[in-house]
């Protein structure tokens, strides 16, 4: 199933609707329209419990706080922005004219509400386990990275830790994008003084920096072994 085809994660059209008004459209006198505010709150509660969930249920070795910490990262206005941004729901929102004329379409704190009150229809719709499939392929990226933050790898830092001590730095760049906008992957190439040392693809530019970053410290680490006298 397509994640950026809101429609097939909700059958029904009227909940997906309601999912993407506003309180500024339906407030707006002559419209009778049922805003988000309630599948945003119900939204929020499913979206906690998968997380939570998956984070519990993944990291074995975390302690209490390294999972709290974890799922205030993903859980958080600044991730749930992204994600909808990624979907394109800024283009399907339904705003009032004040909202409309300061750029709602585009404000996190507004794009992260409906990314729960859409995780909130999908779940009247179809159930918890729907609703579970939906967010974590939707908030893969973050779920990779903190991940990668709690548990060290964390390749971009680790490889400019390496290189710093050598008094070098590493440089990023997108060196190609394939696909549709609704699934484009991004090609990173990471250089070294000018000098391609590894280059990746990913489903977002941070994955593709992070590993490009270790395919790179992987290839510094092996010429430095092979530079090492005999024992």
């Amino acid at each position: 199933m397509n994640p950026n085809d809101l429609s097939q994660w909700v059958k029904d059209q009227n909940l997906l609707k309601q999912a993407l008004t506003h309180s500024s459209y339906a407030n707006e006198g002559f419209r009778k329209e049922t805003h988000n505010e309630r599948l945003e709150f119900l939204g929020d509660s499913v979206l906690q419990l998968v997380v939570t969930e998956w984070l519990y249920t993944n990291n074995a070795r975390w302690t209490e706080g390294q999972l709290s910490q974890g799922r205030a990262a993903i859980v958080c206005e600044a991730t749930l922005a992204e994600a909808a941004a990624n979907l394109h729901v800024g283009s399907y929102l339904r705003l009032g004219r004040g909202e409309e004329r300061s750029g709602g379409r585009t404000k996190h704190s507004l794009l992260a509400d409906a990314m729960e009150a859409i995780i909130g229809a999908i779940y009247l719709d179809g159930g918890l386990e729907q609703a579970r499939r939906f967010i974590l392929e939707v908030l893969r990226f973050a779920l990779t990275g903190v991940e990668e933050r709690e548990t060290g790898r964390d390749h971009k830092t680790a490889l400019n830790e390496w290189l710093r001590r050598r008094g070098e730095e590493a440089t990023y760049e997108v060196v190609g994008s394939y696909g549709p906008d609704h699934a484009k992957s991004f090609e990173v190439e990471v250089s070294v003084g000018g000098v391609p040392i590894g280059r990746a693809i990913g489903h977002s530019k941070k994955e593709a920096e992070q590993q490009s970053a270790r395919l790179a410290l992987k290839q510094l680490m092996a010429e430095q072994e092979g530079s090492l006298p005999p024992p």
